[in-house]
């Protein structure tokens, strides 16, 4: 394929792909490593626990990831051996007590968007999961496309605990279709502790890993996959999302739309190539 066929438009660039490995984090630390990105919730003191402006900008930068142009896989970790405690019981717990229906609506939907975002961002997000993983932070890594854990993780959807319903940030949606149904029916009623070794039996952890060592494991995992053909991995990850509400018939079809929209990548002719060369293909997600 010649330049001039492959050349994008100076203006759909601008519109549609950017650069994020220099993106400046306020409120969680942000690592770019070549094309994979680490998110560190970073406030050890209290197990990482969420702000109303930590949520907003995770939810941004999640949906800015949409246009990335450099980033092909996210790894989401906390700091100091914790995942995360959920909402602040000070800054967040604390003041929705005192708000009205509209206002804390316009809580929930913002959470709600961060799961959104992260289902809608083309690039696979790994969980690297250690010690507590709690509320809003079990969700997080709910929604992550990957969990690699360890033994000592908890793991809880404890909204029941504190008066609410287990319906929150998409949990009575998403986790039955990790775990099934009466497992997340379990966990969702009683806010429970889901112990690391459960985690994995239930199919929630993908794998455990040394506490020393799940970060470095789950950046490896990450690199591989962004090493692959990112187009397609957006692919299959779009398609997993969508099918969720699909029949058969119509998974079937868009899948097969899906699939020959993959075939004129040139990453699909790489691997043709390399393979008929007996050498191993070179993924560029184009």
């Amino acid at each position: 394929m010649n330049s001039a066929q492959t050349r994008i438009d100076p203006a759909l660039q601008a519109g549609n792909r950017k650069p994020m490995a220099g993106y400046q984090a306020q409120h969680f630390l942000w690592q770019a490593d070549g094309p994979v990105a680490t998110i560190t919730l970073n406030r050890p003191d209290r197990k990482n626990p969420l702000t109303f402006d930590s949520y907003a900008e995770l939810r941004d930068l999640f949906h800015q990831l949409q246009w990335a142009s450099d980033i092909k896989a996210v790894v989401v970790t906390g700091a100091g051996g914790n995942f995360c405690s959920g909402g602040d019981v000070h800054e967040i717990i604390g003041p929705l007590v005192q708000l009205k229906a509209p206002e804390l609506l316009m809580f929930t939907r913002m959470t709600g968007a961060l799961v959104k975002a992260m289902r809608a961002c083309p690039q696979p997000i790994v969980a690297a999961i250690d010690g507590v993983c709690a509320g809003a932070g079990a969700i997080i890594s709910m929604a992550s496309d990957l969990r690699l854990g360890t033994a000592r993780a908890k793991v809880a959807f404890l909204f029941n605990r504190v008066g609410l319903a287990g319906c929150d940030m998409g949990a009575c949606a998403m986790l039955p279709r990790i775990i099934g149904q009466g497992r997340a029916s379990e966990l969702l009623y009683t806010g429970r502790v889901l112990g690391g070794e459960e985690a994995e039996r239930w199919g929630y952890f993908n794998r455990l890993c040394a506490p020393e060592e799940v970060l470095a494991q789950a950046r490896q995992l990450a690199a591989e996959l962004a090493a692959g053909p990112s187009f397609a991995n957006g692919i299959t990850k779009t398609m997993l999302h969508q099918e969720w509400s699909m029949t058969i018939d119509q998974a079937i079809e868009a899948e097969a739309q899906a699939q020959a929209i993959c075939m004129l990548t040139e990453d699909f002719s790489r691997a043709y190539h390399a393979f008929v060369a007996k050498q191993k293909p070179v993924f560029q997600g184009d």
